[in-house]
């Protein structure tokens, strides 16, 4: 028997030990972490350099896709590399790092999300008011506020998870460091870290969630009061893209931490996990720039500038 302070490492089962599927998995994950660099890093500086999308909306926006590059490259680069390796292990200071960093981006974006649908509801439903209510110092003190809790809430957990204690078996059943599979495979300690994740999870995900429900309960109303047809098409037009992004991302976060860690929900978790940790973030980019007419515009200025000045 030996407890937490005599890992030095762990073992990343990863998502299958088929050397031929493991190449295969590494040129798509590869394309996949590509195309999320290039469509966030995008998005920001095409919102920096675009005075049309100077607006909270877009501000917000930024920082959605700021958290998605940083949420993809905690993860995607260390199963890019156990992929092609043969020993597959990541140190116990790396797994607790990696840890820290996905639980703390996960509660950012949630929250981010949900800042993005009162800033939606202040536009829709207060359209005088919104340029007043929604000043840069307001939008300012509504960031910061994911990101300082997100962070805070991350380094409780984390500290959780560095009290449990692993006897034996030191292989992950998964392709990063989870909280399922590390609570599953450890010996003694569990009860405190999963009853605080289970807790902690359901709080944050329900109150974020409700944070995003109640504004566009009032958005519909609004817009069910709205006269012309334009001004609604605009309105579900902008709300749509980010409802979408809200049920992709709650849709898989809730699947993953709202139940008791087994080995079938550990063996699921790893398929949905490749999606909010790989494609989500490529996905945002899409969705929020498809589906806006600003975004196009502003993505085809940015163009044509770029063309006439060579």
């Amino acid at each position: 028997m030996f407890n937490f302070t005599d890992v030095t490492e762990f073992i990343l089962l990863g998502l299958t030990s088929y050397r031929e599927w493991q190449v295969l998995l590494f040129v798509s994950f590869l394309l996949v972490y590509v195309i999320t660099m290039v469509g966030n890093i995008g998005m920001i500086l095409l919102i920096k350099v675009s005075p049309q999308l100077s607006s909270p909306m877009y501000f917000f926006l930024s920082h959605l896709s700021f958290v998605d590059v940083w949420f993809s490259s905690n993860v995607t680069p260390k199963m890019l590399e156990n992929l092609l390796s043969e020993t597959k292990t990541i140190s116990y200071a790396g797994c607790l790092v990696q840890c820290f960093f996905f639980i703390a981006l996960v509660h950012v974006e949630v929250f981010i999300l949900a800042v993005m649908a009162f800033d939606r509801y202040m536009a829709i439903g207060n359209p005088l008011l919104y340029g007043s209510k929604m000043s840069r110092v307001v939008c300012i003190r509504l960031i910061s506020f994911p990101y300082v809790y997100g962070f805070l809430i991350s380094l409780a957990a984390t500290l959780w998870t560095y009290g449990l204690y692993f006897c034996r078996k030191i292989e992950i059943n998964h392709f990063y460091c989870a909280d399922p599979p590390l609570i599953k495979m450890a010996c003694a300690g569990t009860f405190v870290k999963e009853y605080t994740m289970l807790i902690l999870a359901g709080i944050n995900f329900v109150y974020s969630l409700n944070v995003v429900i109640l504004p566009y309960l009032f958005i519909l109303i609004a817009i069910l009061w709205m006269n012309l047809a334009e001004g609604r098409c605009k309105a579900f037009s902008t709300c749509g893209s980010h409802l979408t992004a809200v049920v992709i991302f709650y849709g898989t976060l809730i699947f993953m931490y709202l139940q008791r860690p087994t080995e079938e929900s550990v063996e699921q978790g790893k398929m949905v996990a490749v999606f909010y940790t790989t494609v989500i973030p490529m996905l945002n980019p899409m969705i929020y720039s498809l589906r806006n007419r600003d975004v196009k515009e502003a993505m085809n200025k940015v163009i044509g500038r770029t063309i006439l000045t060579k």
